[in-house]
């Protein structure tokens, strides 16, 4: 594909915001390019929350010379005081001619304030290069701060014929080294990782993230537990003074485990049950208003099917294996009660095949109904 001037610099805007992917949470990721007479004159990114924006990197590299310059950023310059100042005094102050933004920014405390003061000033501005790019960049900050939910993604790895485990319960393991390097890449980026007290039972996961050639972030490790079944012995509870984690259960559990648990570390969330199951959604809603605005769900069917079936998941990584094992028990990647109808199925879109040696790696996203 080729790109025009303004692309292609943009194109460049949004390769620098993915430096920070899994860093700026709560924020969005943001790229600025700094552009005058076909030269870059500065360029940056938004490192982590708290520090300045990308425009300020841009803008503190070309320092006079940035007057009529064109800036390329991939989110509408902020136009509040936050934790730092407007980006759009900023660029105001500097002079710039002309500010390219890829799209607006839906937080309330900009949503087009900060191009309208931008235009006030006398800047050219353009909106909408590279836009659907940038949206999916920033999938997780949109889905946070337009429905105070966080992004879920669902993570399987199934054999060629469809199956997550033997009908033993053996599934060590369905894809390669390879695959599940990946995997550990995601859980560097995610806020969170949730699983059923299932997988809790079965695989005695540790649930954090061990990457070979660098320190990952491990993630808030979330499980849901209907009656707090969680083996003090667990390598979730021996290792919960290291690495944040969130149970959710019933409140009607019993006192004295839910004390024990606690004083080992963890933090428990009680919730009403509902037809002998914990509702997803509000322990979502809770995972939210705690500041977790991602999470990586690799638990088993049930999970899976719940979360399925309540249309709760924004995207799908499905790791197919190089592997068949057949099994009319074995079981699938989602369980549940499971969908009734052809007609009623979910719609995948925007499907991405990768390859890790022999094994398949399918991202999807569900057609939202």
């Amino acid at each position: 594909m080729v790109l025009n001037t303004d692309e292609f610099y943009m194109h460049r805007a949004l390769e620098l915001a993915k430096k920070a992917l899994g860093c700026t949470n709560p924020n969005p990721m943001v790229g600025a390019v700094l552009v005058k007479n076909g030269g870059i004159l500065g360029e940056g990114y938004h490192q982590k929350a708290g520090t300045p924006h990308a425009e300020i990197h841009a803008l503190r590299q070309a320092e006079d010379a940035a007057r009529g310059a064109t800036i390329y950023v991939s989110l509408e310059p902020c136009s509040h005081f936050g934790r730092t100042p407007p980006c759009a005094d900023a660029l105001v102050n500097a002079g710039v001619g002309r500010v390219v933004i890829a799209m607006k920014d839906p937080n309330p405390k900009v949503a087009g304030q900060g191009i309208r003061k931008l235009q006030e000033a006398g800047i050219v501005v353009t909106v909408g290069v590279l836009e659907e790019e940038a949206r999916k960049l920033n999938e997780v900050f949109l889905k946070h701060i337009l429905t105070q939910l966080p992004f879920v993604a669902i993570k399987t790895a199934m054999t060629m014929d469809g199956k997550i485990a033997c009908e033993s319960g053996d599934s060590q393991w369905i894809t390669n080294e390879a695959s599940r390097e990946y995997v550990h890449r995601l859980r560097h980026i995610y806020d969170a990782i949730l699983v059923g007290i299932g997988t809790v039972l079965k695989d005695n996961p540790r649930l954090n993230t061990r990457l070979k050639n660098e320190v990952g972030r491990n993630p808030i490790r979330v499980v849901i537990d209907t009656f707090l079944d969680t083996p003090m012995q667990s390598n979730i509870v021996k290792t919960a003074e290291l690495q944040k984690t969130i149970i959710f259960c019933s409140d009607q559990v019993e006192a004295e485990k839910e004390r024990q648990l606690v004083d080992a570390g963890i933090e428990i969330h009680k919730i009403d049950v509902e037809q002998g199951y914990l509702p997803l959604e509000k322990a979502l809603r809770i995972l939210y208003e705690l500041g977790i605005c991602s999470v990586l769900v690799e638990g088993g069917g049930e999970i899976n099917g719940t979360l399925v079936n309540d249309r709760l998941v924004d995207k799908f990584y499905s790791f197919i294996g190089s592997k068949v094992i057949g099994g009319r028990r074995s079981p699938t990647p989602v369980g549940g009660s499971g969908i009734q109808r052809m007609e009623d199925a979910i719609l995948l879109n925007s499907i991405e095949v990768q390859r890790f040696g022999n094994d398949v790696l399918l991202i999807s996203y569900p057609e939202k109904q």
